[in-house]
């Protein structure tokens, strides 16, 4: 076996040891090479998280902004519908008002005529003429009232109906024909627009 003259060390093993030195050193290479590119992907990861944080800010932001948006809306929304109420309940108050101004002045004409009718009794010597002007005045009236949808309900001849009419005596009668029908109308009903404004006093047959 030769050995190195100056150190009598064997030529093989200083090849063997640096062998194994140049392996190390590859191996620190590759474990700085692996460590960077984990460094790499970790930056990557928080890039990432950071961005994906930023576009959930900007997500929020722009949702707090639109809640905050669609709230003036609705508080906008609530006070004009206090305000359309208050509104409407004034116009239905004034309607009503006006309706009934406008009724009563209607019957203003008719009751002058009640007052000259009157004026008339006191001089005139004639039933059938104070009759006469009594009727008139009567189907002025009644054609008033028509007009503002108040018409008088047939009772008289007519089945009962508690719907109409109101049994104030029971008739009793010989026709079978005349059971549950009324037979006489002391008092007039009237209906308001097709509603009941007050039931038929009536007499039935039974």
């Amino acid at each position: 076996m030769s050995r190195n003259s100056h150190t009598g060390e064997d030529p093989r093993e200083k090849l063997h040891r640096e062998d194994e030195g140049v392996e190390s050193l590859d191996n620190v290479q590759e474990a700085q090479q692996e460590t960077e590119s984990q460094i790499d992907e970790a930056n990557d990861m928080i890039n990432k998280e950071l961005s994906d944080i930023d576009t959930l800010n900007k997500q929020l932001l722009e949702a707090q902004a639109q809640v905050e948006k669609e709230k003036k809306e609705y508080l906008f929304l609530m006070a004009e519908f206090d305000n359309f109420r208050k509104r409407t309940v004034k116009e239905k108050g004034e309607l009503i008002k006006n309706a009934s101004e406008s009724v009563l002045k209607g019957l203003l004409p008719i009751v002058d005529d009640f007052e000259r009718g009157l004026e008339a009794c006191s001089k005139a010597d004639d039933p059938a003429e104070i009759r006469k002007g009594m009727e008139l005045i009567y189907q002025k009236l009644v054609k008033y009232l028509a007009q503002n949808g108040v018409k008088a309900i047939e009772s008289t001849g007519k089945p009962f109906d508690a719907e109409l009419h109101e049994a104030i005596a029971m008739v009793p009668v010989s026709d079978e024909s005349q059971k549950g029908m009324v037979i006489d109308t002391p008092t007039k009903g009237y209906t308001l627009n097709d509603k009941v404004l007050r039931h038929a006093k009536v007499a039935v047959g039974q």
